[in-house]
């Protein structure tokens, strides 16, 4: 490997490369309503790229233009790349979706849900009663009641009322969880902190934007703001980066929750048992499930869904017995005045008891974090007609029992289970117990990977467990991580109340934060009604607020570690976001000129040695000024280069034919080109360099007929037209799917001799490396074909990956937080992040990197 180290400005090579290539289905053939800036073409293509081009009569050498582009809604036609050229079509291309109209294929999603979605909110009635009464003991049985009642409206309220009816629906493209909802506010409005996007990525089919509609006006207003604002853009940024913490805190809280309380029950069946005992073998359950993880969703899922079939069959047949046993008057719960006699009976402890309230509703935001695993509908099909009243009849046993046993409150399921099955109940919880410490840590991994992608979090290793579901992974370090801080919670906090006050902080700051930025999509996106959008916000943030409140006031019990590692897990966030901002905003202001590559001519200054040479780099546009570098640094560059971007935009998969993006830097004899590959957060990027290669070289030479053919059309088109009219030549653009369009300015004016400077002329060469003999005569298929012999020649020389290793310092007279911050704590993430050239498996001897240091 060659490796050159520079104290100067540069770009970081392919350290955005950590996946595989796939595609989700094809171009939508409906039109769409997007905004469309005026002189798009232009201040697209020529900021950077195309500077020598004379259209806009100089050189167009910086991308603020863009940001003052005027807007307006237009219809679009299906699918034309901001390059106005698809470069990759590959057909049969599968979409990500779960449906299937077969009634066993239904059947066995259903059961799966229930083995990956469903056992958090699942095993909630092992805990939740006792909690409650552990804070507000019972005084008679009217206590029962109330607390009955308090457990039922919470059900009602926040998994079906908000989860099921509002938050599901607010799915991006079947993916769920916080930074999916992020996404799909960017995807609206720009408030990226990274600006890394371009008015074209509007045209991905995953950008469909709503008609028109009286409300629109609201919509807009509220985008106007927050576009405008840098306070409301951090703020967003801080809540969702605030709420993922709280979704990790929660994956790791779960698994120690469920699986001590299932152990537990071991001190009803076996009086000798002590909390110590307990204590061991929840470490040895621990350590057996995080380690079957890797095996996947749909494995795992199809295998365990049984046990938690069986598992509420049990809850329900317990809750029947027990009320026929005990006192069926329990159902007056469902009278809410009861709630209100609670309270007025026990006033403070009411509230404290409220933190273990909310235990019930644990494993809400599973359902809508796990959604990329299933659908909506099974997942809301499953919740109604089997979790929901399989919960309530549980809960209505448990309390029907408790009414006329007060003293058993401590461990109120296992004592209501009938004494002669009670071992096969309690082997059936601690096998829900470990499925539902699953639930959350899928939910963890899917959120950390539309983090990875979105550029707020390091990189990590990422292993998709199916072929068939694209959103099912898993990421080793995060699991064995989790892992070891959940040992350390139990082992610190081994009463399991005290961990259920920190499983209530970290639940209730998820669901918070979701309310919070699903009603922001009802306002921004949907264009709900005000009235609707209010009495969601009013009723679901109250209510969380209110048991926040609770736990919030046991915080001092132990269950403030929760609450630090939700802290330390948000700072590495903002760091890593805040760095990867510096660092690229730096590229963009450093990139190098165009007239610099002009005057070099098209031998850049150096020797054009045999080859391909792909240079990696996170710039969309303009030249990074790693090229400079590689170009001052070595003796030749290679007879092509190709400079390849990496590039996630918000959405959670980017169609096959629109992700690759293909264009000329400089004229023709320079031999130089652009790939932008696109990607959404959801999408998989993972293959060896030779296959990359090939689909890349592929790529070009679409890319190539494709620009001669459009060239043929206009150069019909000069037939008929005088010289002074060159100016107003319409280019005919032929879009994947037939359609024809006008775009009132030529693609490739380099190739007309009046668009050309007379320094450009005097450089212009051959596709060799010597002086170019061709004439504007040059028949256009005899060139089309000597191009591409010049590629074939190119690729044979072989590959070579230009990577920079790019990194940033604080300067001298910065402020000593931002020194340590940016010297210290993001030097030391990119350090232990995964490179993602690992991913294409490129040998040594292809690689050449140049390291490079930012001052910022």
């Amino acid at each position: 490997m060659f490796s050159v180290e520079e104290g100067s400005s540069g770009g970081d090579g392919g350290s955005e490369m950590d996946d595989e290539i796939t595609g989700d289905g094809s171009t939508s053939s409906l039109s769409r309503w997007v905004f469309d800036e005026k002189n798009d073409y232009d201040e697209d293509y020529d900021d950077d790229d195309d500077g020598y081009d004379e259209r806009q009569h100089g050189d167009v050498d910086s991308d603020e233009e863009d940001d003052n582009v005027e807007q307006r809604l237009i219809r679009t036609s299906p699918a034309v790349d901001s390059f106005d050229v698809d470069a990759l079509e590959i057909p049969g291309a599968q979409k990500n979706d779960i449906e299937d109209s077969s009634l066993g294929r239904k059947l066995v999603l259903a059961l799966q849900t229930l083995g990956v979605v469903f056992g958090d909110i699942g095993t909630s009635p092992l805990y939740t009663f006792s909690v409650m009464f552990n804070r507000s003991p019972i005084n008679d049985k009217e206590d029962v009641i109330g607390a009955l009642s308090l457990v039922i409206y919470t059900l009602l309220l926040l998994p079906l009322v908000k989860y099921v009816f509002f938050v599901l629906w607010a799915n991006d493209d079947g993916e769920g969880g916080t930074f999916a909802l992020y996404s799909l506010i960017c995807r609206h409005a720009n408030v990226s902190l990274i600006p890394n996007q371009l008015p074209s990525d509007a045209r991905i089919s995953g950008f469909g934007l709503k008609v028109p509609s009286p409300e629109l006006e609201r919509s807009l207003i509220i985008k106007e703001k927050l576009e405008a604002s840098m306070v409301l853009k951090k703020l967003l940024l801080i809540l969702v980066l605030a709420g993922t913490a709280m979704v990790i805190a929660d994956a790791v809280v779960t698994p120690a929750m469920s699986v001590m309380s299932a152990i537990g029950g071991l001190k009803v069946g076996v009086g000798a048992i002590k909390q110590d005992q307990v204590l061991v073998i929840s470490v040895s359950f621990l350590v057996i499930l995080f380690s079957v993880q890797k095996y996947g969703a749909s494995k795992l899922g199809l295998a365990l869904g049984p046990a938690l079939l069986l598992w509420f069959f049990c809850l329900a047949g317990i809750g029947i017995y027990n009320l026929a046993k005990y006192d069926s008057s329990v159902f007056r719960a469902f009278n809410p005045a009861h709630i209100y006699f609670f309270f007025k009976r026990n006033s403070v402890n009411a509230w404290y008891a409220l933190g273990g309230c909310v235990l019930c509703a644990t494993g809400s935001e599973a359902m809508f974090a796990d959604l990329s695993y299933f659908s909506v509908h099974s997942i809301q099909l499953t919740f109604t007609l089997l979790v929901l009243p399989c919960l309530l009849l549980g809960y209505l046993g448990q309390a029907a029992y408790l009414s006329e046993n007060f003293s058993h409150a401590e461990n109120a399921f296992f004592s209501s289970v009938p004494s002669f099955i009670f071992w096969p109940v309690f082997l059936i919880s601690n096998i829900a117990s470990l499925i539902a410490s699953r639930a959350m840590t899928t939910a963890t991994f899917t959120c950390i990977k539309q983090s990875i992608a979105l550029g707020c979090f390091p990189r990590l290793k990422i292993i998709h467990t199916s072929k068939k579901f694209i959103g099912q992974i898993y990421i080793p370090v995060l699991n064995w991580f989790l892992l070891v801080v959940c040992l350390i919670v139990i082992c610190s906090i081994s009463n399991i109340f005290m961990i259920g006050n920190a499983y209530g902080i970290a639940e209730l700051g998820i669901m918070m934060t979701t309310t919070i930025l699903v009603t922001l999509i009802m306002l921004l996106i949907w264009q709900t009604n005000i009235i609707v959008v209010c009495l969601f916000a009013i009723v679901a943030l109250g209510v969380e607020l209110m048991f926040f409140s609770s736990v919030l006031s046991s915080v001092a019990d132990g269950s403030w570690i929760i609450l630090v590692f939700a802290a330390i897990m948000f700072f590495i966030m903002y760091v890593w976001n805040y760095g990867s901002k510096l660092k690229y905003e730096t590229e963009v202001q450093k990139k190098l000129p165009m007239d610099l590559l002009r005057e070099l001519g098209s031998n850049l200054g150096t020797i054009r040695a045999p080859g391909i040479g792909l240079l990696y780099n996170e710039l969309a546009k303009g030249v990074p000024a790693i090229f400079g570098h590689f170009l001052t640094t070595l003796p030749a560059i290679h007879s092509m280069v190709i400079f390849v971007c990496i590039k996630y935009v918000p959405v959670p998969s980017v169609p096959q034919s629109e992700r690759f993006l293909f264009r000329r830097v400089c004229p023709r004899s320079y031999h130089l080109f652009r790939c932008v590959a696109r990607y959404g957060y959801k999408d998989v990027r993972k293959e060896n360099h030779q296959a990359f290669e090939q689909i890349l070289i592929e790529s070009l030479e679409k890319f190539i007929r494709k620009e001669a053919q459009e060239r043929s059309l206009e150069s019909d088109g000069d037939n008929n037209t005088d010289s002074e009219d060159d100016t107003t030549l319409s280019r005919v653009l032929i879009a994947p799917n037939g359609s024809v369009y006008s775009l009132g300015v030529p693609l490739l004016a380099e190739h007309l001799e009046s668009y050309m400077r007379p320094s450009e002329k005097r450089s212009s060469m051959d596709f060799g490396a010597g002086p170019s003999n061709e004439t504007p005569a040059l028949d256009a298929e005899q060139s089309l074909e000597k191009e591409l012999s010049f590629i074939h020649k190119a690729k044979e020389s072989g590959v070579v990956y230009l990577l920079g290793h790019g990194d940033i310092r604080a300067t001298k007279d910065s402020w000593f937080l931002k020194k340590l911050v940016i010297n210290y704590m993001y030097a030391f993430l990119r350090k232990n992040s995964r490179r993602g050239i690992t991913n294409l498996s490129v040998p040594h001897s292809h690689l050449m990197q140049v390291g490079m240091t930012y001052m910022v």
